[in-house]
């Protein structure tokens, strides 16, 4: 097995974690990551209060095989665009209503060119316009949204309601036709059904690409969190069959996916793990706030979305209060 580790110190001394304490925890994830039986060539260093994660994508069974892992490029932040997934803990009227909060929030998004947000919880849906309005003072009107109807549509679900979003950056993203929750009425696979919405990336010079991916965000039960992703394989194959000409697609957002809701072995034989998913977040992350040690957001993408996948993700540990979400931001790298 071979593996390169290489901490980058070149960006300055503000951390996510503090000076020291950021070494130790990013040098404690090293080390696990080096006991872990995968091959990796990974790549930790620091960046405007972010601990970066380079890794090759697991494997099942690859005790006896020498891979070598992926050379991650050395790229400039226009070059690539960044997609994240944030669970913003119970967002509602009482966080808006915290500036300091928001402030945090603000800075947070606007590190991403898109990011797919769970947990709104607002029976009014005027949040995330404010929080909207909140980017575009920030970033000089650059941003939109595309808004997820209330989630639970289910008799037996209303209880647990909430609103998913897309934020994006328009000099990077457009959004393709209009967003919708998956139709769940007839499975009842899910107690928040997933929001699909379709995207088409620009260049740096804000023309098209000619690259679109579709993006499918989920927050799942906790108690059922392993059926919920198996069905996510079935909401996959359901969009492929009526859209047989879009192959790019991502699955993002809080799938619950960890400690005692599953276990590395249930996942491993879930439908989502069949061979055309790559699965960017591993099993070893820890993308909660608190003392909890659990990779519960993940990003699963089919195949290597046309060649434009970078082979990068990382985690940024810069939350340290749960008032701001007891979820870290994860994230991955497209080409431009």
């Amino acid at each position: 097995m071979g593996f390169t580790i290489n901490i980058d110190n070149s960006h300055g001394c503000g951390t996510a974690m503090g000076s020291m304490d950021g070494y130790l925890q990013a040098l404690s994830l090293v080390a696990i990551l080096i006991l872990a039986p995968m091959t990796i060539h990974l790549i930790v260093h620091k960046e405007e209060n972010t601990v970066f994660v380079y890794v090759e994508a697991e494997s099942e069974n690859n005790d006896d095989e020498d891979v070598e892992g992926r050379d991650i490029p050395q790229l400039n932040r226009s070059e690539v665009a960044r997609i994240a997934t944030f669970n913003i803990k119970v967002f509602g009227k009482t966080k808006m209503g915290k500036p300091e909060v928001v402030s945090q929030l603000v800075d947070t998004v606007l590190q991403y060119d898109l990011v797919a947000v769970q947990e709104i919880k607002d029976i009014d849906q005027t949040v995330p316009y404010d929080f909207l309005n909140e980017l575009n003072n920030a970033s000089g009107n650059a941003w939109n949204m595309s808004l997820s109807p209330r989630s639970g549509i289910q008799e037996d679900d209303r209880n647990s309601q909430e609103q998913y979003v897309y934020y994006f950056n328009t000099s990077v993203f457009k959004e393709i036709g209009q967003g919708y929750l998956y139709n769940d009425t007839k499975d009842d696979y899910f107690q928040r059904e997933p929001y699909i919405a379709s995207f088409e990336l620009l260049n740096e010079s804000g023309n098209s690409s000619g690259f679109d991916l579709t993006l499918f965000t989920i927050h799942t039960k906790p108690a059922v969190a392993l059926e919920e992703i198996d069905a996510l394989h079935s909401v996959v194959e359901s969009y492929r069959e009526n859209n047989s000409a879009e192959t790019d697609l991502v699955v993002l957002g809080d799938f619950n996916a960890d400690c005692s809701y599953t276990n590395s072995q249930e996942l491993w034989e879930s439908p989502l793990r069949l061979p055309q998913y790559k699965w960017l977040v591993n099993d070893l992350a820890d993308t909660t706030v608190s003392s909890t040690d659990c990779a519960y957001d993940r990003i699963v993408t089919l195949d290597e979305l046309g060649g434009r996948l970078v082979g990068s993700w990382g985690i940024d540990t810069s939350i340290e209060e749960t008032d701001v979400s007891d979820h870290y931001p994860v994230w991955f790298d497209l080409y431009r």
